[in-house]
């Protein structure tokens, strides 16, 4: 049985360990309530700027652009949006296991991840997959511009026609214990499903200035909406799940504290006992 002065060494790194973990929870949930106005604030947008681009691709059918193209995919790329930091529970694990799952899926094509995140890097050059440019995922404010550098890549590798698919793998945020993660093609461009043009109608637009040089300034700007949406709900993801795992932790290290303070009652009753019992014993030799 350890002795009382190792059990109380243990009570202080243990409570030294939940201090720390309930400040990480504080700021990870102050955090969150940002990332959450700027999540709540920019999918609207995106959502509707994406109806309006399925509707307008299938409107502009007959319209050749190179975003547009269609081509026998033989190469693709996947974007993947990783933590920044650790300490967020399985947050990273399921986003590289989904994006794992994607490669398995598409394992006859030469692929190459584009991975956001410090944790990305690592984790897929262990996999043994193949990278290509990296970026760094703000954990604060987000830009556009953050958003912009990615899909400027993504653009020149479909537009050379180093890929013929790219893809984009990132967490949804539903809520901070409802984290999802999503897989979205982001190139090339698919127009709406055929029974959903049936349900919702088929609709004529026209086009001015003319259809190519409409779509060829508002693709690069619907890309760069549907990469920055995404990297607002990645971070909010991220801090939900920070916020989740340090509030986990800190309740486990309040029960490991009950745990030791119980063992060390029994030590210090036992020692109590024990000498007590000597001091019995040497009246009773006295006596005698």
């Amino acid at each position: 049985m350890a002795s009382m002065r190792d059990i109380r060494q243990r009570i202080r790194v243990v409570r030294n360990i939940q201090k720390i973990t309930s400040a990480m929870q504080m700021v990870a949930a102050a955090r969150l309530k940002r990332a959450q106005n700027r999540v709540g604030a920019a999918r609207p947008y995106a959502e509707k700027m994406a109806e309006v681009m399925r509707h307008l691709a299938g409107a502009a059918s007959g319209i050749e652009h190179p975003l547009l193209e269609v081509r026998e995919p033989r190469r693709m790329a996947v974007v993947v949006i990783t933590a920044d930091r650790g300490l967020c529970g399985s947050y990273n694990t399921n986003i590289v296991r989904t994006a794992m799952e994607l490669l398995s899926e598409h394992k006859d094509l030469e692929s190459v991840v584009l991975p956001v995140g410090r944790k990305g890097p690592s984790a897929f050059r262990q996999r043994g997959c193949t990278l290509g440019a990296t970026f760094e995922l703000p954990s604060r404010d987000v830009a556009l511009a953050d958003a912009q550098a990615i899909t400027r890549e993504v653009r020149r590798l479909f537009g050379s026609g180093e890929i013929d698919i790219a893809y984009l793998v990132y967490t949804r945020f539903i809520s901070a214990l409802r984290l999802q993660p999503t897989v979205q093609q982001l190139l090339p461009l698919q127009p709406p499903q055929a029974a959903e043009s049936r349900l919702q109608g088929v609709e004529e637009y026209l086009f001015e200035p003319v259809p190519e040089r409409f779509l060829a300034s508002l693709l690069p700007r619907y890309l760069d909406v549907q990469v920055y949406q995404a990297l607002v709900e990645s971070v909010a993801s991220e801090h939900g799940a920070r916020m989740t795992a340090m509030r986990s932790a800190t309740d486990n290290a309040a029960e490991m504290i009950d745990r030791l303070t119980l063992s060390l009652n029994r030590a210090r009753q036992a020692a109590i006992t024990r000498e007590i019992a000597e001091i019995v014993g040497g009246a009773d030799a006295l006596k005698g």
